[in-house]
């Protein structure tokens, strides 16, 4: 059985699962461009009807933003870092709906808010995998691990964020929010995952960076709960991590 080497530590491994977000790709160069435009969309349709955030619209999403209104950080357990697309839309949809649009009319205007912020994201072609990545998947396919993807994202768009940084044909399985009944940190898309990898839950490392990653692995059964994160600040959310990495060149993959 291959290993996984971190730390001068070699634990046996037949699978590594990968969150995707602020995991497998740099989160703000993702979800922070698009929290940028769908704070822009919301706070003009709000200001069409008269209505100001009273959270204001850092508050929005629970992101951090200059003076220009461009998003510089977020706040690791907010629902940005969080929460499901269903919980995204209807969060925002209540700001509308506060402001005097009817339910079903606020929940269409903020699907097509959100789906055309995540449209100029992708044709912006900023989307890039984390540092090391790609060198690690390679050692891993050269060595039959399998790998899959367990997102609170959904599966589509999931497949095409790993589409977009060309890494697609590295995973075997993907398994997004809509896939399992319930969400992390309970186990299911680690055990839906490892089924369709034909790997066992107890030969899986798991990677994420958020400590529902970490539930989750733990909650699985995982053989290994890897923390991504950088500097001293990750301590402090991802509590549940066997071991905390900032780069994917502190792992190596071996026979």
């Amino acid at each position: 059985m291959p290993n996984v080497n971190i730390q001068g530590r070699s634990i046996p491994i037949t699978s590594i699962l990968f969150d995707k977000d602020g995991t497998l790709l740099e989160f703000l160069m993702l979800w922070g461009r698009w929290a940028e435009a769908v704070n822009r969309s919301m706070t003009e349709k709000l200001a069409q009807l008269d209505f100001t955030l009273p959270v204001g619209p850092a508050g929005l999403l629970g992101t951090i933003q200059d003076e220009q209104g461009r998003v510089t950080g977020y706040d690791k357990t907010g629902p940005l870092a969080m929460a499901s697309e269903e919980e995204t839309l209807g969060l925002l949809a209540w700001q509308l709906y506060a402001a005097g649009i009817p339910w079903n009319e606020a929940i269409r205007q903020v699907q097509e808010i959100c789906s055309s912020a995540m449209d100029q994201v992708r044709t912006s072609g900023e989307v890039q995998p984390m540092e090391g990545l790609i060198s690690l998947l390679d050692q891993c396919k050269a060595l039959g691990i399998r790998l899959a993807v367990v997102t609170t994202d959904s599966t589509e768009n999931a497949r095409q964020h790993l589409q977009a940084m060309s890494i697609e044909h590295y995973f075997d399985c993907v398994v997004g929010r809509e896939r399992v009944k319930n969400g992390k940190p309970a186990a299911d898309m680690v055990e839906l995952a490892c089924a369709e990898l034909g790997t066992l839950p107890g030969e899986a490392a798991v990677v994420g960076d958020s400590n529902a990653d970490m539930q989750m692995g733990k909650a699985a059964g995982a053989a290994i709960t890897i923390g991504y994160g950088k500097g001293e600040e990750a301590r402090g959310y991802l509590l549940d991590a066997d071991y905390l990495i900032s780069s994917y060149l502190e792992l190596v993959i071996e026979p």
